[in-house]
């Protein structure tokens, strides 16, 4: 499919790849931000974030709910691994299946992370100045458009 650039909805496409990509932009700056303020990269703060919230996930299900790669979350998983703040364990239910599991250490990294976070306070104060039904309108719409760019299968 060729685009035509004179065409209004193009051009809304475009407004709205570059709204996106700019909020993307500016919360990973303020995210690695907090991540170097801990030692981390942006990369293994997201690993020990996520698993702190969604605990026992096997690496494929890390994969998928930081939409990455195979190879990046290995990576990064064994990084962590190494530092001591994430452990592999084999599932109670299929031993074939390793889990991954924050150490207590991971734990506290995590929470001081999360403490820190200069995003979430940045965000907290954006949100701070937008009304209730904007921001649950937000949410709606962005899920809405994910789904529909899944479903494009690109």
């Amino acid at each position: 499919m060729d685009l035509n650039f004179n065409d209004p909805k193009v051009k809304q496409v475009q407004e709205v790849y570059q709204s996106l990509w700019s909020i993307n932009k500016t919360t990973a700056r303020l995210t690695k931000k907090n991540a170097e303020s801990i030692g981390l990269t942006l990369q293994q703060l997201s690993i020990l974030n996520t698993l702190f919230a969604f605990p026992h996930l096997t690496q494929q299900e890390l994969v998928q709910r930081l939409i990455s790669s195979k190879s990046t979350i290995s990576v990064g998983v064994d990084k962590l691994v190494k530092m001591g703040l994430v452990e592999r364990a084999f599932s109670d239910e299929d031993r074939r299946e390793v889990k991954l599991k924050l150490t207590i250490k991971g734990e506290e990294v995590s929470k001081k992370s999360s403490r820190n976070s200069i995003s979430y306070k940045a965000m907290l104060t954006a949100l701070e100045n937008m009304d209730e039904e904007d921001i649950q309108s937000l949410l709606r719409i962005q899920k809405e458009l994910f789904g529909h760019l899944v479903e494009s299968g690109y």
